[in-house]
């Protein structure tokens, strides 16, 4: 297995599955984890109580490099170069390093788009917060954005300038995603239900049939098929959070969707899974009760995370995954 970076609700779990699993930031309140396997030794983690971390030996040691608004809520890596960093925070505001996270620039202008007016976070009502950033797999100035809760936004610049939220994009963004061979889509999984563009967020389509269960949290692509699609789902928010809940993972092939459990545990306690795709793995998908590979999002495979079984300090809702 590639080097894994799993982020839980209060640590992170770094390693390749054969030499064993370190803890790592344990304590914290893990909101977003991201790397690239250009620099598999650096990864990015932002706890809610202590900025953006950076290590660049596997895990070892960790620093703080970034330390603005009241949380670090998302960031990304660069496909297009391992040293450009993007970094989301509560309130919104969006943060690029050109430099690997050595210094950071702060874009301009977010949150004086029009729709920004009506963005509001339930939990804490008075605040908002990028909750995922995303380029375009042929343009590293295309940014998108998915504010928690309110829009999605995008960038044609670099994030110089901002494109409001269009007619017909979801308002409660968790996850997005794109894929190198189709460039022009961008795929979400949001609150209100899975969306997808084919000409870079402009415009969507919301192809729900054989979609349940409505809530829709992780999504990862397959990578050698932008038909192939998965999502996690519950039927609402306290259900999806909560090891106590019930979610399901579904598969797209193009057309309609299916439900993927099986080799999964759940859906009854089963909080909703953080799924990536991994391009020696097909799909990851990282859940309170271990982590689970599949080729094609059909079965499920149960991996060895970390050394003896998965105990119950492990069992939270995950926070992150990322695979170089």
């Amino acid at each position: 297995m590639d080097t894994v970076y799993a982020a839980l609700g209060d640590r992170v779990l770094v390693g390749d599955g054969n030499s064993g699993w370190d803890d790592c930031l344990r304590g914290h309140d893990i909101e977003c984890v991201a790397a690239e396997a250009a620099e598999p030794e650096r990864a990015f983690v932002g706890p809610s109580d202590a900025g953006l971390q950076r290590t660049t030996d596997g895990g070892a040691t960790w620093e703080t490099v970034l330390d603005a608004g009241d949380r670090v809520t998302s960031v990304t890596v660069s496909p297009h170069d391992a040293d450009v960093v993007w970094a989301g925070t509560e309130p919104s505001a969006v943060y690029r390093s050109a430099d690997g996270g050595e210094t950071w620039t702060e874009k301009p202008r977010l949150t004086e788009l029009d729709s920004a007016a009506r963005w509001s976070f339930p939990p804490r009502p008075d605040t908002h917060h990028v909750r995922w950033l995303a380029l375009a797999p042929d343009d590293p100035e295309q940014v998108y954005a998915a504010i928690e809760a309110g829009a999605f936004v995008r960038s044609p610049d670099g994030g110089e300038t901002w494109v409001d939220h269009p007619d017909g994009a979801r308002r409660d963004n968790h996850t997005l995603a794109t894929h190198p061979d189709a460039p022009d889509r961008v795929y979400t999984a949001a609150g209100d239900g899975f969306a997808l563009s084919t000409d870079r967020g402009a415009a969507w389509t919301h192809p729900q049939e054989g979609l349940a269960h409505r809530y829709v949290w992780g999504l990862a692509v397959h990578p050698d098929d932008p038909d192939c699609a998965i999502v996690s789902a519950a039927s609402g928010p306290r259900s999806a959070h909560s090891t106590h809940g019930e979610s399901y993972v579904y598969r797209w092939n193009g057309d309609r969707w299916t439900q993927s459990m099986d080799g999964l545990p759940g859906p009854e306690g089963l909080a909703r899974p953080i799924l990536s795709a991994a391009p020696t793995d097909g799909f990851l998908a990282l859940t309170n009760h271990g982590l689970f590979q599949s080729k094609h999002g059909e079965t499920w495979v149960k991996q060895n995370l970390v050394s003896g079984d998965w105990t119950a300090e492990y069992d939270q809702v995950p926070s992150g995954l990322a695979i170089v």
